[in-house]
């Protein structure tokens, strides 16, 4: 279907500012003006409560925000959430509204991680905090009314590919045991040669060539894009992976190595779910103050999220 009107009407505003690329932007400039813009897109719900604290990482403290959502059970089950941006921008203020939106539309206490960024800490700085942040939640939920039996890990674009590499990572350690993962337009491949980075390579928000920057900042070199630790797609064995559900916009081109993905956890036998958001564009869910698709989008996977939670004690 055609790109939905309110997303092209953001696309033509996007064109029309004839903006210069990232890479000539340079780092700080670009993260302004991420800031500024999930700003303007994302509305904040209301939640119950809302508590940063810094927890140990590997190289020193992880900033987290913990959000309680409206409504009450103790404990709650926990969402951690790894925010977009390339692994180079991006922070728990821009995810803020998405955040809270997930709190209340899953019933469920999350946990958004403010893993630290490239270029400043290369590859795998974002993975190591990202793990680092889900063994904390599984050693410590007691303390915030969380449920240690019923976690879940989510995120967006570069976000969820650490969200896939933590849950092959939890899988390879024995633990924590994961509820769902929700896998929002994801990276899953240092590669550029899919029939949707062809389709969609400029024009639609996300560009082959910020991808590009985006990469070459993130790695100390493209040899290491082959490890499945960066690119999850190219882990051999992905059988026994939590379930989950990858969304993949349309109008994406990170679409069809996320379908990739998804594809391979079904044929390894795991309970995984593909849905293609038609006439979408990419980080569509941070989207909510123009795209009412948006809103609903979360609350099909915070739907999602409280069956896989109820599913956990069911067993």
């Amino acid at each position: 279907m055609p790109v939905h009107p309110a997303a092209k009407a953001l696309l033509d505003q996007v064109a029309a500012q004839e903006s210069p690329s990232l890479s000539s932007q340079g780092v700080e400039l670009v993260r302004q003006g991420y800031v500024a813009m999930r700003a303007f897109l994302s509305e904040k719900p209301a939640v119950a409560n809302v508590e940063d604290r810094a927890i140990p990482g590997p190289a020193g403290d992880i900033p987290v925000r913990i959000y309680t959502p409206v409504g009450h059970q103790d404990p709650y089950p926990v969402l951690v959430y790894c925010h977009g941006g390339g692994w180079v921008i991006g922070d728990l203020e821009t995810h803020d509204g998405i955040s809270r939106a997930f709190a209340n539309a899953a019933g469920c206490i999350v946990v958004s991680v403010d893993y630290r960024l490239a270029p400043e800490n290369k590859y795998p700085a974002a993975v190591d905090d990202a793990f680092a942040a889900l063994n904390w939640v599984a050693e410590h939920a007691a303390e915030f009314d969380g449920d240690a039996t019923r976690i879940a890990v989510g995120g967006e674009s570069a976000g969820a590919n650490l969200t896939a590499v933590i849950a092959q990572l939890a899988k390879d350690a024995g633990g924590p045991t994961l509820a769902y993962q929700i896998l929002a337009y994801p990276v899953t491949n240092l590669a550029f040669d899919t029939e949707s980075y062809r389709e969609n390579s400029e024009g639609y928000f996300l560009t082959q060539e910020s991808m590009r920057w985006f990469w070459g900042l993130y790695l100390n070199d493209d040899s290491e894009g082959a490890d499945p630790r960066a690119s999850p797609l190219l882990r051999e064995d992905v059988s026994g992976l939590p379930p989950g559900i990858v969304v993949t916009p349309e109008y994406d081109p990170l679409r069809d190595e996320g379908e990739a993905y998804g594809m391979r956890l079904q044929e390894a036998g795991v309970d995984f779910e593909i849905w293609r958001a038609e006439g979408m564009i990419h980080d569509f869910l941070g989207m909510t103050n123009i795209l009412p698709e948006s809103k609903a989008a979360i609350a099909t996977l915070g739907g999602k999220l409280q069956a896989a939670f109820a599913n956990v004690h069911d067993e």
